[in-house]
């Protein structure tokens, strides 16, 4: 049996989104960005500018009494050449705080890359909906999170409800400001929820921005200037293995390439508790310096692994690795400890290890999968927001 529903339509603005540093307008709505303009504008990298237009933590967020939702969306559909094709991006629904649907677009545009040729070509598509019905009725408000995926840029073009829809209160949460590298944005995480910083977000009771930029924990300065100037409670850099992997510097160049990020994000944030957490294990990367590369000869099979092309022996000249990354960050951290009482230092093979790495391998040697995703939330709350860790709550930050 069909339902009719008497559609109320919302214009998608700023204030039903959260975890956005950016809402552009375009053509057809709106596009939330996590790197504002003047940050894209100073860097033509084409990851970096797929990474930041993917809204991993971005969701609309509002309350109503409705029990139908649709939302219109104009996603971007990623296929890789000579590869199956990808799944659509995943929406999650919460419903006062729960888990209470999951669902996906069809049609928009589509992004076909050939990564032995190196080239991408863009096909437009029609926009697709997403709906949401059965929600709990009564008389009441709800609480409504829609979490966009986390691997898929997505413009929004139209919110409707069978009921009126107002932006979500301010629930005074502590926010949680992180940035990091593809694992951090969610990598192969099952949903927008899934990624080990949107689950560790969820235990540790405070309200997620998401800048892991899949490739772009470079330490660039305009990524500093975006968290300096983006208000937060807590922060979270995960530095190392995109360094590592793009080959972009040797030792000399990343020791004040750090102490220079965390002194512009100290301008901002003087005595923000800032955790500083180094690399998860990632065998290739260990004691082999980059660049990484993928390997491309199980494409067919919908599988690709990466591999390390550096020299160990080039530890000697400067090159980086895991290891050598891990030791220069606890010592920059304890080197600065007598000046910044407020920043701390978190190893990352803490959070996935020697002993996961047996139980849980990364399927292509440098992401982790979703059940990881899980355990790394898990792991990252008790170490983070538990008593005794950097981001506890002690009754007020500044």
């Amino acid at each position: 049996m069909h339902t009719e529903y008497r559609w109320i339509t919302t214009p998608v603005t700023a204030e039903l989104l959260r975890g956005a540093l950016e809402v552009e307008r375009t053509e057809r709505g709106v596009l939330p960005h996590r790197l504002p303009a003047r940050a894209r504008a100073q860097c033509a990298d084409p990851q970096l500018a797929m990474a930041e237009a993917q809204p991993s933590g971005v969701r609309l967020a509002f309350r109503t009494r409705a029990t139908a939702i649709e939302l219109d969306t104009f996603p971007t559909k990623r296929v890789y050449v000579g590869a199956p094709p990808r799944p659509d991006g995943v929406y999650e629904l919460l419903v006062d705080g729960r888990l209470t649907a999951r669902g996906s677009v069809t049609g928009g545009n589509t992004l076909t890359i050939d990564m032995l040729a190196g080239t991408f070509e863009t096909e437009p598509g029609p926009p697709g909906t997403l709906r949401f019905t059965g929600l709990p009725g009564g008389t009441a408000d709800k609480d409504i999170e829609i979490w966009l995926p986390h691997n898929e840029t997505t413009e929004l073009v139209a919110l409707r409800t069978d009921a009126p829809v107002e932006p979500a209160a301010d629930r005074g949460r502590r926010v949680w400001l992180h940035h990091g590298s593809s694992i951090s944005q969610g990598s192969d995480a099952a949903g927008p929820t899934g990624t080990w910083p949107a689950r560790a977000a969820a235990l540790g009771g405070v309200d997620l921005i998401n800048l892991g930029l899949g490739g772009g924990a470079l330490l660039d300065p305009f990524t500093a200037r975006a968290l300096r100037d983006t208000p937060a409670d807590l922060i979270s850099l995960k530095i190392g293995i995109n360094v590592v992997n793009a080959d972009l510097m040797r030792l000399r160049a990343f020791t004040p390439a750090v102490h220079g990020f965390l002194d512009t994000i100290r301008e901002g944030h003087p005595t923000t508790p800032l955790l500083l957490v180094s690399p998860i294990l990632c065998p290739i990367h260990e004691d082999t310096p980059g660049p990484g590369y993928p390997d491309f000869s199980r494409l067919a099979e919908g599988q690709i692994r990466f591999a390390a092309a550096g020299d160990p022996a080039e530890r000697a000249n400067g090159k980086l690795t895991l290891g050598v990354i891990r030791a220069e960050l606890a010592r920059i951290v304890a080197q600065r400890a007598g000046d910044d009482p407020r920043l701390h230092y978190l190893d990352g093979r803490a959070l996935y290890g020697e002993a996961d790495a047996a139980e849980l391998p990364l399927p292509d040697e440098l992401h982790p999968d979703a059940a990881t995703h899980h355990r790394m939330g898990e792991r990252f709350a008790e170490l983070a927001f538990a008593a005794g860790g950097a981001f506890a709550d002690r009754g007020g930050t500044s």
